[in-house]
C-alpha cells in the first residue's frame, strides 16, 4: 500500500503547515482587526479539521471485508473526502463571505499592518512547503500527465483534496496580502473586507471542483483509464486467453475489483478450463497488486 503511505505523508505535511499557520493568523487577526486575516485563519482551522477527517477516512478504508461489506470499506475515504469539500464550502467559503460583507461598512483601520503582512508572508512560505510536499507525492503517481489531467483522472481522493486545499490556500493568501496592502496604502478598510469576500468565493469554487471529482468515486468509478487499458491488454495477452469480450473495473479506495468475460483457448475438459482461469487470475493479481477481487466468466460471445 505504498500509495496510501504517500497520501498519509502528504496529509501530514499539510496538517503541520496549517496548524502553525492557523495559530499565527488567528493571533494576528485579533490583534490587527483584519477581516481578511480572520477569513484566512478560519480557512486554516478548517483545513486542519479536514486533514484529520482524511486520516480518519484512510484508517476506516483499511477495515477488512465483512458479511455486510463483502468488498471491504475502501470507499470510506471517498465519503470523508466529500465531507471535507462540504466543510471547505460552508465553514471556509461561506463564513469568509459573511465576514467580508459584514465588515464592508466598517471604518476601523487595520492595527499593526506590518505584523499582518509578516504573518501573511510566513503563511505563504509554510503553505508553499505543504504544496511542495503534496506535489512530490502526486508526481510519483501522475506519470506524464499534466496536473489538470491527473486531477480529472486520479482515483486518490485524499491527494485531490490536499492539492486543492493547498492551491486554494496559496491563492487566498495572495488575495489577503493584496487586500491588506491596499487597505493600509489607501487607508480604506473596505479593501480588507473585499479580500475576505474574494477568499470566500475562491474556497467555494475549489470546494465545488473537489466535490464534483469525488462524486464520481462515490457513485463508483472504474480504474484510471491507463490502468484499465493495461489490465485489458494483460488479460488479452495471457496464453490461456483467446479474446477479452468485456471488462469492468471498480475503484474501491486503494484496491480494485475486476470483472472480466473472456473467450478462453480450447480446453480438454472443465477441470482444465478452471485451471486456466485460475492461472489467469493469479497472473493478473501478481502483475497488478491493487487488484483484490477478480470475477472471471468464460464465454464465446459478449
Amino acid at each position: 500500500m505504498s500509495n496510501q503511505a504517500d497520501s498519509v505523508k502528504s496529509i501530514f505535511y499539510a496538517l503541520l503547515a496549517n496548524g502553525a499557520i492557523a495559530a499565527a493568523k488567528l493571533g494576528a487577526a485579533f490583534y490587527t482587526g483584519s477581516t481578511a486575516l480572520l477569513a484566512e485563519a478560519i480557512h486554516s482551522l478548517a483545513d486542519c479539521g479536514n486533514q484529520g477527517l482524511l486520516l480518519l477516512g484512510l484508517k476506516r478504508a483499511q477495515e477488512p471485508p465483512s458479511p455486510d461489506y463483502p468488498l471491504g470499506h475502501g470507499r470510506a475515504i471517498y465519503f470523508w473526502s466529500f465531507i471535507v469539500a462540504l466543510i471547505l464550502f460552508s465553514m471556509g467559503g461561506l463564513f469568509s463571505i459573511y465576514e467580508g460583507v459584514h465588515k464592508l461598512g466598517s471604518r476601523e483601520p487595520i492595527n499593526a499592518p506590518v505584523l499582518a503582512v509578516a504573518i501573511l508572508v510566513f503563511s505563504l512560505v509554510a503553505e508553499a512547503f505543504s504544496l511542495y510536499g503534496c506535489l512530490r507525492e502526486v508526481n510519483k503517481v501522475r506519470g506524464q500527465r499534466n496536473l489538470w489531467r491527473w486531477f480529472r483522472e486520479s482515483r486518490q481522493s485524499e491527494l485531490i483534496v490536499v492539492l486543492g486545499e493547498d492551491i486554494a490556500a496559496l491563492l487566498g493568501l495572495g488575495f489577503a496580502l493584496v487586500a491588506v496592502g491596499a487597505a493600509v496604502f489607501t487607508g480604506n478598510p473596505m479593501y480588507d473586507a473585499l479580500g475576505s469576500i474574494m477568499i470566500g468565493a475562491l474556497l467555494i469554487l475549489v470546494a465545488i471542483a473537489i466535490g464534483m471529482e469525488v462524486k464520481g468515486l462515490l457513485i463508483g468509478q472504474s480504474a484510471e483509464p491507463a490502468e484499465q487499458e493495461a489490465i485489458r491488454q494483460f488479460i488479452a495477452g495471457h496464453p490461456r486467453v483467446e479474446q477479452v469480450l468485456n471488462l469492468i473495473t471498480v475503484q474501491l479506495g486503494q484496491e480494485l475489483m475486476v470483472a472480466v468475460k473472456a473467450k478462453m483457448r480450447e480446453s480438454q475438459n472443465a477441470g482444465t478450463l478452471i485451471d486456466d482461469i485460475n492461472a489467469t487470475e493469479d497472473a493478473l493479481q501478481a502483475a497488478f497488486p491493487a487488484v483484490r477481487w477478480v470475477f472471471f466468466e468464460p464465454d464465446t460471445v459478449d
